[in-house]
């Protein structure tokens, strides 16, 4: 198959990113910069907080001073996490331009992340749905353990079709697929994609890889191939699953755009401005950038 002329890069840094950075909570002036920074280098749809209980969550809990500080530029979309009405009602009032929901696609990761099961989940996101729908703001889904569970081992394919179309027809407009633990291949992730794609359209599914066992570049141009045209990332690497042993961050949005400036995919972002606020976190943060092409073009 042809591959995309030009691909949506979703940043999840300043919100998946940094939600599970151990030590005292990142702070507002920290986060509004990098997202400014963000919008500098180009992109324009960013994962900006998380409306969840900051007692689970405590790096989140400054989400409302956060989206208060930001300097919205008009085409940008600043998208929140919400897991219920209140943080829906939060999220709304902090002015987010969007906001997404969270299930998996394993039962028994669903049960350790949040509690209940995939369909208690599902049933909780119908009222939040909703309400949003209501107000005119956008939905979007992800759905987790899409290429394998830390606690089942496989995913059936079939199982992550089911989840992906019953989040549709919910509402959402888009389906993010996570391979929350990186153990993903490019044959399985085609293997899953082409199960999805009898469920759901291509065009309102994105990819969403972590890099633990070095596999989410290879996944992505698997799924390139097969149609995808949005890809979740973060900046610098930043994050992790905090319920997978091991598991390392998300694939680093400088890797992930020097490989689709090399196939002469379209993205409307500056690699040299990204690449410079890759280092730049890395150092509020106090570690060496996590992204292989930001480390090569120091």
């Amino acid at each position: 198959m042809t591959l995309p002329s030009h691909v949506r890069i979703v940043e999840v840094g300043p919100r998946d990113g940094l939600q599970n950075e151990p030590g005292e909570m990142i702070s507002t002036q920290v986060k509004v910069e990098l997202i400014h920074r963000l919008v500098d280098a180009g992109i324009q749809h960013i994962e900006t907080a998380s409306f969840v209980s900051p007692k689970w969550v405590p790096q989140m809990a400054n989400s409302k001073e956060v989206m208060a500080e930001i300097k919205q530029k008009k085409g940008v979309c600043y998208a929140a996490l919400v897991p219920n009405l209140t943080g829906l009602n939060r999220a709304i009032n902090a002015n987010a331009t969007e906001v997404a929901v969270f299930s998996a696609a394993s039962e028994s990761f669903t049960q350790k992340n949040i509690n209940c099961s995939i369909s208690e989940s599902l049933n909780r996101f119908l009222p939040i749905i909703e309400a949003a729908k209501a107000r005119n703001i956008p939905v979007r889904g992800y759905v987790s353990t899409v290429l394998g569970c830390p606690y089942e081992g496989d995913i059936s394919p079939e199982q992550v079709a089911s989840v992906s179309r019953e989040m549709l027809d919910m509402g959402c407009y888009e389906i993010s697929l996570g391979d929350t633990i990186g153990i993903g291949t490019p044959l399985k992730a085609k293997k899953m994609l082409e199960a999805v794609t009898e469920k759901v359209a291509i065009t309102q599914l994105a990819a969403h890889f972590h890099d633990t066992y070095g596999q989410a570049l290879a996944n992505l141009y698997a799924v390139l191939e097969e149609g995808i045209s949005v890809i979740d990332t973060s900046v610098s690497g930043l994050g992790g699953c905090p319920y997978a042993h091991g598991a390392s961050g998300n694939v680093a949005t400088e890797d992930v755009l020097y490989m689709l400036n090399g196939l002469g995919i379209h993205t409307d972002i500056n690699l040299d401005k990204l690449v410079q606020t890759s280092h730049w976190i890395s150092q509020q943060l106090g570690r060496p950038s996590a992204s292989k092409v930001a480390r090569a073009m120091r």
